[in-house]
């Protein structure tokens, strides 16, 4: 693996035993023996995921909000600076000027004037490169953290373990969702990628081992991608590449939501989105339960009485025993479809997600 980055981790995960595989250019735990093991883990109890790869940006000065405003999708503008070493966060698109998704971030508001963003590290190049480039005229600092590492921590008891950890136990257990509690030189945050509770901490990268060390004597479960990708999955979460890009816009990809337009305010991509909500959209994002046997993937030809779509991604779901799906698909879909695999129809059902969140099956399957 030769040029390929390492996290802080990596020596920990090797001495664990886990399968590493490349990932956006990184050395990355895949699993460590058992990813369905490690997938219910989290779901009944707690798993921690080394996500140290993705891509962490300090953006500061005068004009932060006033830029982050006009780069982001969603408003930031909306975000408080809590008591206590309490900020908030929110999750947001990067669009282009045509309404392509750039990449997906969540953004916290560390202080006044002062914000940390979490872009995707397959796009660290390019968000860089984008956010530098729009930084002209404005009185602001871009400052990439390699020295921070990210640890994620989720399931049912990740809170309530992970705080035990920590001496302001009360003040974790007692965050809301979206908000984030700085503790010393760590930052932990009530988000997370999986459709169950728990933190994400960023924190110094010297102390990454120390705090996954701590992590394991709890008995929480390290994982690795694979069980993370079912995870998301199950959850109803996108993952950039697959089930939205550049040709994508957030109205066909399930992420309406995080726009935000009641304002007047101006942002990247906005008059593309007024005008394809003014011609109509013509996709839209559901979900798939395949009936019979095989797995779902991406790139497979979905066929409904509204027309042809597209699965974005797919996988099968440990929790459900089945193959599910996110799929982009003609807008009035629903009902039952047919899914082509190896030129063979297949039928399925189309759904909303989530499929699981919380523990609990959201879907009649």
């Amino acid at each position: 693996m030769t040029g390929i980055k390492q996290t802080p981790l990596y020596a920990s995960h090797v001495r664990a035993g886990a399968r590493m595989v490349e990932f956006a250019g990184w050395s990355m735990p895949l699993n460590y023996g058992s990813q369905l093991d490690e997938h219910h883990a989290v779901r009944g109890r707690a798993g921690a995921f080394d996500v140290s790869h993705m891509t962490i940006v300090d953006v500061s000065g005068a004009d932060a909000e006033r830029y982050l405003r006009y780069v982001f999708a969603n408003d930031v503008g909306r975000l408080q600076v809590g008591k206590d070493g309490h900020c908030q966060a929110l999750y947001s698109c990067m669009l282009r000027e045509d309404g392509g998704v750039l990449d997906d971030l969540i953004v916290y508001r560390l202080a006044k004037s002062e914000y940390r963003v979490v872009v995707n590290a397959a796009t660290r190049e390019k968000d860089l490169d984008w956010l530098v480039g729009l930084s002209g005229g404005y009185s602001l600092e871009i400052l990439e953290r390699p020295d921070l590492a990210m640890i994620a921590v989720q399931g049912p008891h990740a809170r309530e373990l992970v705080a035990v950890a920590y001496e302001n136990e009360g003040a974790l257990l007692a965050l809301q969702a979206f908000w984030a509690f700085r503790d010393d030189d760590a930052l932990i945050a009530r988000t997370g990628y999986t459709g169950e509770d728990g933190f994400e901490i960023i924190l110094p990268a010297d102390r990454a081992e120390e705090l996954w060390a701590a992590l394991q004597s709890l008995d929480i479960t390290a994982c690795g991608l694979g069980a993370r990708d079912t995870l998301r999955l199950e959850a109803g979460l996108n993952l950039y590449g697959l089930d939205m890009d550049e040709t994508v816009s957030p109205l066909e990809c399930g992420l309406r939501w995080t726009v935000r337009m009641k304002s007047e305010r101006d942002f990247i991509g906005r008059d593309a989105l007024e005008g394809q909500l003014a011609n109509g959209v013509s996709l839209q994002q559901s979900g798939l339960i395949l009936k019979g046997k095989g797995v779902l993937r991406a790139g497979y030809v979905v066929r409904t009485a509204e027309g042809e779509g597209v699965v974005s991604s797919g996988t099968f779901s440990p929790t459900l025993a089945r193959s599910i799906a996110l799929a982009r698909i003609p807008v009035g879909s629903s009902g039952e479809c047919e899914v082509i695999i190896r030129d063979r129809a297949n039928e399925a059902r189309i759904v909303t997600p989530p499929f699981v969140r919380n523990g609990q099956i959201k879907i009649e399957h």
